[in-house]
């Protein structure tokens, strides 16, 4: 099937229900995860971030091994570009065939995250790709978390309106890299935000929330549920697992195969609570 785009997160905001977006690392992710999607019978978003194209060494070997897996998913699979602070691994996304890509300038002043921000939105709309952008500091990634980093609803507006952006990252209670499910959401800012703009909310740092909170914050506005953290949780246990279980194995397909299958149950599971 044909790569989705940014229809897949209008559609589902004017429904209503979230879409579970969730990181590839290595090729076992993106497997797992259109897998889980396919059993479900629901869309997936599959990222790759600056992150881990730095940690294969460039984005082309992963990026390309992914579109593949997607291309051939028979459910509508968005190929999302996530975290990106760098203008030109953006652009070599969007050559590369992304249908969505997020260029960060959270941490930029104002005036430098519009001005950027809104750049990439041209170039990216020339190509007929998405953007996600992000206001207000999500917390865990430089140690932002408090009430001060909320996204504020008249300054989101704004922001939307200036730059020209597909879906909005919004900071209201959760936090990157997050081990335990026990972030505050704040329920009463997302539905104002999402009162104020027309685009669909996302939100990061969600592997620390838990199932019943995701589910509200959905039905308070908030329609792509960005996860890792909590599924690389469930991969790394299930790999020690099939390790401590099976000393002497050697063959790589045994072990990542056993995480692969545990990361596919874990990821229908979320998908569904996500969709509501």
């Amino acid at each position: 099937m044909p790569l989705s785009g940014s229809d897949l997160l209008v559609t589902a905001r004017a429904a209503g229900v979230g879409v579970g977006a969730f990181n590839v690392i290595q090729i076992e992710h993106a497997e797992a995860l259109v897998a889980a999607a396919e059993q479900v019978e629901l869309p997936v978003i599959l990222q790759i971030s600056e992150n881990a194209a730095r940690y294969h060494g460039a984005l082309a070997p992963i990026a390309l091994a992914t579109r593949e897996i997607a291309a051939a998913a028979t459910i509508p699979v968005v190929l999302h570009l996530d975290h990106a602070m760098d203008e030109e691994l953006v652009d070599e996304a969007i050559t590369l065939g992304f249908t969505s890509v997020m260029f960060d300038g959270a941490h930029l002043p104002w005036a430098e995250n519009v001005d950027r921000t809104a750049a990439v939105v041209r170039r990216a709309h020339d190509a007929d790709v998405w953007v996600e952008a992000e206001l207000g500091q999500v917390g865990g990634k430089d140690g932002a978390h408090a009430p001060g980093v909320l996204t504020k609803p008249n300054e989101a507006a704004a922001f939307v309106a200036a730059t020209g952006i597909d879906a909005l990252a919004v900071a209201v209670g959760s936090s990157h890299a997050m081990t335990e499910r026990t972030a505050t959401l704040n329920l009463e800012r997302i539905a104002e935000i999402a009162a104020a703009v027309q685009v669909p909310l996302v939100l990061h740092g969600s592997s620390g929330v838990a199932d019943v909170a995701i589910a509200a914050g959905v039905q308070a506005g908030l329609t792509k549920i960005n996860v890792s953290t909590h599924l690389n949780k469930v991969f790394t246990a299930a790999l020690r697992e099939s390790l401590r279980d099976n000393e002497s194995v050697v063959d790589p397909r045994k072990y990542f195969g056993a995480a692969r299958a545990a990361l596919t149950a874990e990821t229908a599971r979320l998908i569904r609570v996500i969709h509501g």
